[in-house]
């Protein structure tokens, strides 16, 4: 796909779509809340097949933690509010603050998803996915 083909289905699905950052997290702490915006079948085909854009709010409260996943198709993110300490694959850990954006490639491992401060942190997140996907999110499975 063309890269401003690929621009103006992003653009256009963040205003139509709608994605899902989740995972478990630490017992004591609850789970991230997840709030799905919406969801939109896209024109443009990603990797040669139909796709979908997803677009959700994840709310993080001070010192929660999801568990490492993985998305079936690239995700974009942006910190709307709070600190939210981020990473994938083996690269190291980054504090993101308000107005900081964020790249997830296909398939790779969201390791760090974590609230770093001392108050409620949220994130947009958009994911471009087949239509044909069966999840969103992969819960990445413990080493043994």
């Amino acid at each position: 796909m063309k890269r401003s083909h690929l621009a103006l289905a992003i653009a256009i699905a963040a205003g139509i779509g709608a994605m899902t950052l989740a995972g478990d997290d630490a017992p004591d702490k609850g789970k991230p809340t997840v709030k799905p915006l919406s969801t939109s079948d896209i024109a443009e085909k990603v990797d040669g097949k139909k796709s979908k854009a997803t677009t959700v709010e994840v709310t993080l409260e001070p010192g929660q933690v999801g568990t490492p996943h993985r998305h079936p198709g690239p995700v974009f993110g942006y910190v709307l509010e709070g600190e939210y300490e981020w990473a994938v694959d083996d690269n190291p850990a980054k504090t993101l603050k308000v107005g900081d954006t964020f790249y997830e490639p296909t398939g790779c491992l969201h390791r760090v998803s974590k609230n770093a401060g001392k108050a409620k942190t949220r994130v947009l997140a958009l994911l471009l996915v087949p239509q044909d996907a069966k999840e969103l999110s992969i819960p990445e499975k413990p080493a043994k």
